[in-house]
């Protein structure tokens, strides 16, 4: 009786020490775009207030960028959001993560975009009670947001631009396509290359998202028909904004961000620079700050309500 009381006792402190999130994996859906199978990843609480897609960067997959785990540490951008009560979905974009590539190799800015709109259709009708769920993207992500959130303004509420890489007032230009896609094997250093600031990011965490990264993704994605990303103009955005960054970030410096805030055309918009932060800001010690500006956002009151 004493032993099988002990051993009841030591589950139950194990329990204790685990953390939430490593007790069940996300869910892995397959949404058809066409001929094309997509990979959603999804956490969703019992009875969900809101909706929200998030969308990666130009690197790495979802669920290294969106649902890390991290001994001792809860740094998962979908765990943080499913406690807020949001059914939280995150996309793996062609050649990332668990969705393959296209026959021949590339993926473009337009199909992107043209994807993240079927995943946004499936979401509302899995939640037909719901508001038309959130958008946010990273990076990249961001600027394929957006070129989604211009085509198809009606199919989101709220727009998310997280760490914004792009400078409205300049063009870059377009650096020429290979023949053939180069499949580069992804590294260590690209992977460590988004955590600049030692003072919010611990080691163990930057060797947590390596490992992850790189199982996730060992060979770089690759894009062109990056004119596509011409079309990007803040003044196009019809629905509310939200543009968000850490203060540290190199690919978002503060005047690029203030041009990209000052044109968008929706007056229901907000500016919040996370202090401390560089361009994982929600990983790092910053996470927190980032799921609460999120969360204000998204919860703010509107006119009307």
């Amino acid at each position: 009786m004493k032993t099988a009381l002990r051993t009841c006792l030591l589950l139950a402190c194990i329990a204790l020490l685990t953390p939430a999130f490593a007790a069940r994996p996300p869910t892995q859906h397959a949404v058809q775009n066409a001929e094309h199978s997509l990979t959603l990843w999804s956490r969703v609480p019992h009875r969900p207030t809101h909706a929200i897609l998030l969308v990666h960067g130009r690197t790495w997959s979802a669920l290294p960028d969106f649902d890390l785990q991290v001994a001792a540490k809860n740094r998962s951008v979908m765990q943080a959001l499913v406690a807020r009560g949001y059914a939280t979905y995150a996309i793996d974009l062609r050649g990332y993560g668990a969705t393959r590539r296209n026959a021949d190799g590339w993926n473009t800015p337009n199909q992107a975009a043209a994807d993240i709109a079927i995943v946004l259709q499936w979401i509302a009708q899995r939640h037909p009670k719901l508001a038309k769920p959130s958008l946010l993207g990273w990076s990249m992500g961001s600027a394929l947001a957006q070129l989604a959130a211009q085509q198809h303004p009606a199919l989101l509420s709220d727009l998310i631009l997280y760490g914004y890489p792009r400078d409205p007032g300049a063009t870059p230009p377009i650096p020429p396509t290979p023949a053939t896609p180069p499949r580069e094997v992804n590294t260590r250093e690209r992977a460590i290359s988004d955590f600049i600031s030692p003072l919010v990011t611990s080691q163990a965490l930057i060797d947590t998202y390596v490992i992850a990264a790189l199982k996730a993704d060992p060979v770089r994605a690759d894009w062109k028909q990056l004119e596509d990303y011409r079309a990007l103009d803040p003044a196009l955005v019809k629905n509310p904004t939200l543009v968000i960054h850490g203060n540290r970030d190199p690919l978002a410096p503060i005047a690029a961000q203030s041009r990209l805030f000052v044109a968008l055309g929706n007056p229901d918009k907000q500016w919040v620079i996370l202090a401390g932060g560089d361009h994982a800001a929600m990983l790092e010690d910053t996470h927190e700050a980032f799921i609460a500006a999120v969360h204000a956002f998204v919860r703010r009151p509107r006119l009307g309500q």
